[in-house]
């Protein structure tokens, strides 16, 4: 069936593919770090049993959670030059050092200091330990950086010329890397992560609180959650209002189609709450639509005018539908993010946030999604961006490789067998250990003896009086 597929298409839904599963993986990842950072930084500060407990029982879904990250990652690398080698060409010279500064920053603090992180806090001490954990909460920060510099240069590029061989050579590093959308991508993504990392720790906060709401594990780790959520889901509103902004300045086809704008209107232009978009009649049919409120926040005016999808060549037009829909699941999920933290406050001010159950199921419903809300933003940004891989000069028709579509259409039916497996099997196991309560005394990733070489025996452990027995 896929072979009767096109071939670009179906390295669209490849690279798609790969990314819905890579992208969860670093978002939990970066805000988790942090999570552990403060974790052992309070414990250091107050010497309470119940931040190292906790740190102890996150620090082993970190692990995983990094991991997969880690290997989901590689294979989008891979993808640049089989599937994508005519996009690797010509941004090369331009993302090629960007990536580049990724591995010398970001991988090279990981590396340095995962291990010790995982593995060395009865070998270094606990304020070596601490510093750390530290720098792989920075490293985690600072391939966000890069990696949203390379996305947002992408979104709107700048600081380059092309050569003679329709390269993108740069011309300004600064303007590069600080391109006008990268300050509110970065922003708002590493918001989301600490948003979808509160969401999961409160979920499990939740989830053992309707088991025992006496378990000081559960109730720190809900407390803590929730003050995250109440503190930052407002903000994360004021920045992806800030984001909507700049991108209607450099990328305005992409917000018409955010907003099902098809037609222009001079006068002030709805908010179209719900409807179903119809990309070849032009119209959102079905529409429940507030007047004029789209120009009071877009413009700030009522009756400030827009301009719609029929001032922009019909080829240059994204696919509405899934920009449309994507957009609307995140603003939604986002509100009730803001919901789950006013409500956490009330229960708060009124002494029952640990024993009211209603905010509990509430969280723990919740639990998924900043991950649908990062999958649904990341959408939003990238299938608006089409039919362009880089915004205005290079089309996602011009990148792809020339191949044929059964190969393509065989690495994806491979990639999809391998990673449901794979990742299947590697979520499962985090959710098993979710769902263990945390306890006093909790063991970290090594409770016991260090981890050795396969096929070396520790010295301590020879009998040096037994004789060797003959091999049966």
């Amino acid at each position: 069936m896929l072979a009767n597929v096109d071939a670009l298409l179906l390295a669209r839904w490849q690279f798609g593919f790969t990314v819905a599963f890579h992208i969860v993986f670093p978002a939990f990842s970066i805000g988790l770090a942090s999570y552990l950072a403060v974790l052992e930084g309070l414990w250091l500060a107050t010497d309470r049993q119940v931040f190292i407990d906790l740190f102890r029982y996150w620090i082993k879904i970190f692990a995983i959670g990094f991991a997969m990250g880690v290997v989901s990652g590689l294979v989008m690398s891979y993808q640049f030059g089989t599937n994508w080698s005519v996009y690797a060409d010509k941004t090369g010279p331009v993302l090629g050092p960007l990536m580049a500064y990724e591995v010398l920053t970001a991988f090279f603090l990981e590396a340095g200091f995962l291990g010790v992180m995982l593995f060395g806090m009865r070998k270094v001490g606990p304020r070596l330990h601490f510093l750390a954990t530290l720098m792989v909460a920075i490293g985690t920060f600072f391939s966000a950086f890069w990696i949203l510099s390379v996305n947002s240069w992408m979104q709107t590029p700048q600081g380059h010329t092309v050569n003679a061989a329709g390269q993108f050579v740069p011309a300004d590093w600064w303007a590069i890397i600080f391109n006008p959308s990268f300050p509110f991508r970065l922003v708002h993504m590493v918001l989301a992560a600490y948003l979808t990392t509160a969401l999961v720790v409160g979920a499990v906060g939740a989830w053992h609180l309707l088991r025992d709401r006496t378990n000081e594990g559960a109730r720190t780790m809900f407390s803590m959650a929730m003050w995250m959520i109440a503190v930052v889901a407002p903000i994360q509103i004021l920045a992806g209002d800030a984001h909507g902004l700049n991108t209607l300045e450099h990328q305005p086809t992409k917000v018409m189609a955010m907003e099902g704008h098809f037609q222009s209107h001079p006068d002030g232009a709805p908010l179209i709450l719900f409807g179903l978009p119809d990309q070849e009649a032009a119209t959102v049919r079905y529409a429940i639509e507030v007047p004029k409120l789209s120009s009071l926040i877009l413009k700030h005016g009522l009756d400030e005018p827009l301009k719609g999808l029929d001032t922009v060549p019909r080829e240059n037009w994204p696919p509405v539908p899934v920009v449309f829909w994507s957009f609307r699941v995140m603003v939604g999920l986002g509100l009730l993010m803001l919901l789950l933290g006013c409500l956490s406050l009330l229960a708060r001010y009124r002494g029952g946030l640990y024993q009211w159950a209603g905010l509990h199921r509430f969280a723990l419903a919740m639990g998924p999604a900043g991950f649908v809300a990062v999958l649904a933003g990341w959408i939003t940004t990238e299938v608006g961006r089409q039919p362009f891989t880089v915004y205005g000069i290079l089309r996602t028709a011009e990148s792809a490789s020339p191949l044929h579509a059964p190969a393509v259409a065989s690495s994806l039916i491979a990639f999809v067998l391998i990673y449901f497996a794979v990742f299947g099997m590697g979520i499962l196991y985090i959710l098993h250990l979710m769902a263990k309560s945390p306890t006093r005394g909790e063991h970290g990733i090594e409770p016991g003896a260090p981890i050795r070489t396969a096929g070396i025996t520790p010295a301590p452990s020879v009998d040096l009086g037994r004789s060797p027995q003959p091999a049966e």
